[in-house]
């Protein structure tokens, strides 16, 4: 009977973690960067709001990753090794950097074509 018990247990906390990264939808980046050498004024405005969108995005994603992390960690339990310990974050790790990098790299890419459309000859 314990033994039942034991495994109802676990497979409601494996249930509830793997609800958790259920929940945890990594981001759509925006399509494209406008053309800073010919897009409009409307054109860049659309795509810095397309920027904050996605980076609001990625915040909430990043904050997702860390709940579920600790119900990871929580539902590992007590009884968790260090190196599962180490293994549930160093997964973290890698999904939280990598959803930063993508994100700079498409500020960076805004960022450019807003110093070309200001570096733009005025008429």
């Amino acid at each position: 009977m314990n033994i039942r018990i034991l495994w109802g247990v676990m497979l409601a906390g494996l249930l509830g973690v793997t609800g958790a990264n259920a929940e945890c939808l990594y981001p759509k980046a925006p399509d494209n960067s406008p053309n800073g050498a010919t897009a409009t004024e409307e054109e860049m405005i659309a795509g810095m709001q397309a920027i904050k969108a996605y980076n609001s995005e990625v915040n909430a994603y990043l904050s997702c990753l860390e709940m579920e992390m600790n119900a990871r960690i929580e539902a590992a339990g007590a009884d968790a090794s260090k190196s599962q310990i180490a293994s549930i974050r160093a997964i973290h790790s890698k999904r939280h950097n990598a959803a930063v990098e993508e994100l700079e790299a498409h500020a960076a890419r805004f960022n450019e074509q807003v110093q070309a459309y200001k570096a733009r000859p005025k008429s």
